[in-house]
């Protein structure tokens, strides 16, 4: 059976999230987003859309083209994928659903990522904690001091607690693995050519815009849920967190960074946003959140805390709506 009931879905999305929490981004065999990407580099390289660079329209067709084939891709191999595992055995289409559902959410990875730029922070190695600042933001970090490397880490963890959790289990509770890789797959799209740079401003269009279409309900669920995992957690303000986001969300340039990135800044009594450099040039970001006290590395432990309270509330949340409808 490919398609599950609601009750089989939540149990799913609960293995998933725990799947996840032991075992993170698999490194074997290979992540599912390594092979999208791969896609996407492949299909790109067919359509050839840098012949095109003075016909904008045609560029922009393209980059359609580009979305469409790569999200139609992965939502048929993933339901192939569990159609003949269920073919096999029913409790083996389970493992695989669960597991591939599991691929498209990264709290762990995430965790992972913010510590390496933790651990350096308070042990007095700028220069490494740059370096690992460099791995999961676009900025330059060659220049970042103690202040700004934490804020670096607290808007990754905040913007990402929507597209490495909460979008991709939405997606998954509608539709199971299928849906889920292919939110995964448009996510990787506006991460490789979302940009508004000279390259990819046509041809990176859809995909950021699919991105964008795709998060808009689940970015304000997740400030919700960050509002709710504040009150459930010690020294963060979850009226804060709330206010913060009817405030400073609008400022950012996304439809919908800005909520997730307002409500952790609202949360932590902390003011994110400001001057970026990217390739030497300063960007003054939006700032969002009140600065009641300078930014510090403890607040990349606090940030991470509240994703993993986020995740505690979905999990909960799951179960509890099994174990009513079961």
């Amino acid at each position: 059976m490919i398609f599950y009931s609601l009750p089989e879905m939540l149990l799913l999305a609960a293995a998933a999230i725990v799947i996840d929490w032991i075992v993170g981004d698999p490194k074997w065999p290979t992540h599912p987003v390594i092979w999208i990407g791969r896609l996407i580099r492949q299909v790109e390289r067919l359509l050839e859309p840098e012949r095109y660079r003075n016909r904008p329209r045609k560029v922009k067709l393209l980059g359609i083209a580009l979305t469409v084939a790569v999200l139609a891709v992965c939502w048929l191999a993933m339901m192939l994928l569990v159609w003949a595992s269920d073919a096999i055995h029913p409790w083996l289409g389970y493992a695989v659903s669960a597991w591939f559902i599991s691929t498209t959410i990264a709290v762990k990875g995430l965790k992972e990522a913010a510590m390496l730029v933790y651990k350096p922070l308070i042990a007095g190695r700028l220069d490494e904690a740059r370096k690992f600042v460099g791995y999961i933001v676009g900025r330059d970090t060659s220049q970042l001091n103690v202040g700004e490397a934490s804020r670096a880490a607290v808007e990754t963890v905040a913007e990402n607690t929507v597209d490495a959790l909460v979008s991709p289990l939405v997606f998954a509770l509608l539709g199971g693995a299928p849906l889920a890789m292919l939110y995964r797959a448009a996510n990787t799209l506006d991460s490789m050519v979302g940009y508004r740079n000279e390259t990819y401003i046509h041809f990176g269009w859809c995909s950021a815009r699919t991105d964008d279409v795709l998060n808009y309900i689940p970015a304000r669920l997740t400030g919700a849920l960050m509002a709710l995992s504040a009150l459930l957690l010690p020294k963060l303000n979850a009226a804060r967190a709330a206010k913060a986001m009817f405030v400073f969300a609008r400022r950012h340039p996304s439809p919908n960074s800005g909520i997730p990135e307002s409500a952790a800044a609202g949360a932590l009594g902390i003011e994110l946003g400001g001057t970026n450099v990217y390739f030497g040039v300063a960007s003054e970001r939006a700032r969002m959140g009140w600065p009641l006290r300078p930014l510090q590395p403890g607040d990349i432990v606090l940030t991470v805390r509240l994703l993993y309270g986020v995740s505690v509330i979905i999990l909960a949340g799951v179960i509890a709506a099994w174990l009513l409808i079961r």
